[in-house]
């Protein structure tokens, strides 16, 4: 497929800027493959379409700090800097993204917070992740990144064009977030509320966690037309020996499998046998699914709406189907034209309403 396949056009209004008031309380949209019926509820209404035995699979990364900004050391320049991931934590290495990158050099010193807290040093600018800064710290590990976590502030995606608020730290997190190590949420796990949970399991449904720490492979743009040439950078994922024996289990015994969010689609697939079982795994992936694609492990799958042109857009599209897919995001944008009076609309993007997609 093309990437031209995957535009359509999305209102700027219809791209939400706050999540719901409570988490279980977006609006759902149930597409049925078999059928073509889709189905118009509120998220936690969700709990009507499992059995005893199904299982749902999580995302359990948990999103750290990881927008900061500073000044370049001379001019003062504002710098933005968008910290990956910690390459070596004796000499306080990092992979970041500047911007503005044209501005940034070699030995260029950058400094954050109050009285130059905390000081960096660009010592690489040739990785294709951006820079390689280490941070010049006296201290212990532990205080370091105490003091680099409380410069950096929830890294909400630029397409929620809003300044950060406080309660965001906390919405911007799932309620199984255990594993830190992730620079944006897995959003459909974000309609998720302890209450919601509960109900599910007085079903019967089963939760085994995967973790996936999430990247910004997941975000950046794809710049060719070809699909098939366009490279994901790899992200770290974990299938514990617990997750994949519940996973299996449920295969077997002919339950169905929910994978909650495109992240967690990407994990199972990225470690399964030819026969379709789930295999434990703790490594990278940098697997990147289009259609048409054929899923070995999950029945099912709860997704937010995704932006146009989007690789997550693209994999559940793979999921669903191409063309049901599309309808049904037309379905969703066109919804606001004549619900509008009783405020029922679909939201897209991270703080967006759900799609099941059964």
């Amino acid at each position: 497929m093309k990437l031209s396949q995957f535009k359509y056009g999305l209102p700027q209004e219809l791209i939400a800027l706050y999540p719901a008031k409570n988490r279980d309380e977006s609006r759902l949209m149930v597409v049925h493959r078999d059928t073509g019926l889709v189905e118009h509820k509120v998220f936690k209404d969700i709990v009507d379409y499992f059995k005893e035995k199904d299982v749902l699979v999580f995302n359990n990364t948990k999103v750290f700090p990881a927008r900061l900004y500073g000044n370049k050391e001379k001019t003062g320049a504002e710098i933005e800097v968008f910290l990956l991931r910690e390459l070596n934590r004796e000499q306080r290495l990092w992979d970041v993204l500047v911007d503005p990158a044209r501005k940034i050099r070699i030995g260029n010193k950058l400094y954050f917070g109050e009285d130059d807290l905390l000081v960096a040093e660009v010592i690489d600018n040739t990785t294709s992740r951006g820079r390689t800064l280490r941070f010049l710290f006296d201290g212990t590990y532990e205080e370091f990144k105490d003091t680099l976590y409380s410069l950096g502030e929830t890294p909400l995606p630029k397409f929620i064009n809003r300044p950060v608020e406080p309660e965001d730290n906390e919405r911007y997190q799932t309620i199984f977030a255990k594993h830190e190590g992730a620079v944006a949420a897995p959003t459909a796990g974000l309609h998720f509320s302890r209450e919601l949970l509960k109900r599910l399991e007085i079903v019967g449904v089963e939760f085994a966690e995967i973790t996936l720490h999430v990247g910004l492979g997941n975000f950046r743009n794809v710049d060719v037309e070809d699909l098939t040439k366009h490279k994901v950078d790899s992200e770290r994922i974990i299938i514990s020996e617990d997750a994949s024996v519940l996973i299996n289990k449920a295969k077997e015994r002919r339950s169905r499998v929910c994978a909650v969010g495109t992240t967690v689609i990407r994990t199972l697939e990225s470690s399964v046998s030819t026969s379709g079982m789930v295999k434990p795994f703790n490594g990278w992936t940098n697997k990147f699914i289009f259609p048409p694609y054929e899923f070995k492990v999950p029945d099912m799958l709860v997704s937010n709406f995704h932006l146009p042109y989007s690789t997550l857009l693209m994999m559940v599209s793979a999921f669903a189907g191409y063309n049901l897919l599309f309808e049904a995001y037309r379905t969703a944008v066109k919804e606001k034209a004549y619900r509008t009076a009783v405020k029922e609309k679909y939201r897209f993007g991270t703080y967006g309403d759900a799609m099941l997609i059964l």
